[in-house]
């Protein structure tokens, strides 16, 4: 026997093991009386949450997008603009974020999936420098210094005041993405996209719109991200240029590829190693990012296929040796 389990996968096991700590971070930092470690796992959560969103064009559709960040920038500063003009409705700035977020979405990808390999990754970098130089001219808007939120947002049913609100309500918003994610990953949408990352002109030449696929798929992971960015500002009481830079659109793909490209709940551990490597070694030494690139590296060597990705990969090889039995 493989596992404790006969028919579960040491990848179902992990995946479980994963949520089931994160929903109870409020529960143990509330026990060994550390609130601090639900304000570093509401980031973590919402981190997690927009490379689940990059992941659907990384992971699915071999689309490298080094702009993503930009997104998280756009919910987060229509939050602040929203509360600066006295709109504190937590469903109006979610739903104005989504209506930006979406346009933009669908006019830069018109123009970026025309493209692929380098120049997708270019003119993607070229568009979030774009919005991020753009945040830094809104003067009105605190400019280079960034925008103070006074308050969460109010969505009425429930108050977001308390971290551990917020902290559940980033949660639940990241397994219902999951869960969208899994049945849209293994619906005829998502075959197509993963086909389109195999062969892209023989899936044209079958009859599919690749580029109406492709852009749907942007579009999607764009507004996971814009979600992201909503909850992000909600966190800090504050949006940032720094939110859109490219080093925050790399961090992410780092997190997709640490925790594994191409399945569902790797983005998720990639946030959470990487984050809690990044705190961890931030308490040790001031030059911490000296040591976490290194181990990075070495992580990504020894585990090509990322964190939760070797444990698919392994899953996959022994179900398909069983398959092979006589």
């Amino acid at each position: 026997m493989t596992g404790a389990l006969p028919g579960v996968g040491a990848r179902s096991v992990v995946a479980a093991l994963l949520l089931i700590g994160l929903a109870l971070v409020p529960v143990i930092a509330a026990a060994i009386g550390e609130p601090f470690y639900v304000t570093l796992f509401t980031r973590i959560v919402i981190f997690a949450l927009a490379a689940v969103g990059l992941n659907l064009i990384l992971g699915y559709g071999a689309l490298v997008s080094f702009g993503h960040a930009m997104y998280i920038g756009i919910g987060a500063y229509v939050v602040g603009i929203l509360a600066h003009h006295g709109v504190s409705s937590g469903w109006v700035q979610l739903a104005v974020a989504l209506v930006v977020g979406a346009v933009v979405a669908a006019l830069i990808g018109v123009v970026c999936l025309r493209t692929s390999g380098m120049a997708f990754i270019m003119i993607t970098l070229a568009f979030a420098q774009m919005f991020y130089f753009l945040s830094i001219s809104l003067k009105q808007y605190g400019g280079d210094d960034g925008l103070t939120i006074a308050t969460r947002s109010d969505f009425g049913l429930f108050s977001l005041a308390s971290n551990t609100a917020l902290y559940y309500f980033a949660f639940v918003l990241l397994i219902a993405c999951l869960f969208f994610f899994y049945k849209l990953i293994h619906s005829r949408f998502g075959m197509v996209l993963r086909g389109c990352r195999s062969n892209e002109r023989r899936m044209a030449s079958f009859g599919f719109p690749t580029l109406r696929y492709k852009l749907t798929a942007y579009v999607i992971s764009a507004l996971v991200c814009v979600i992201a960015g909503v909850l992000l500002a909600n966190l800090t009481k504050f949006a940032a240029p720094s939110y859109m830079a490219w080093q925050a659109s790399g961090d992410l793909i780092v997190m997709v590829v640490l925790g594994g490209m191409g399945t569902l709940i790797g983005p998720v551990a990639g946030a959470v190693a990487l984050l809690i490597f990044e705190e961890v070694l931030a308490g040790w030494t001031t030059h911490w990012m000296v040591v976490l690139g290194p181990l990075i590296v070495v992580i990504v060597l020894t585990a090509k296929k990322g964190l939760y990705g070797v444990l698919v990969e392994r899953d996959e090889r022994r179900r398909s040796a069983r398959g092979s039995e006589p």
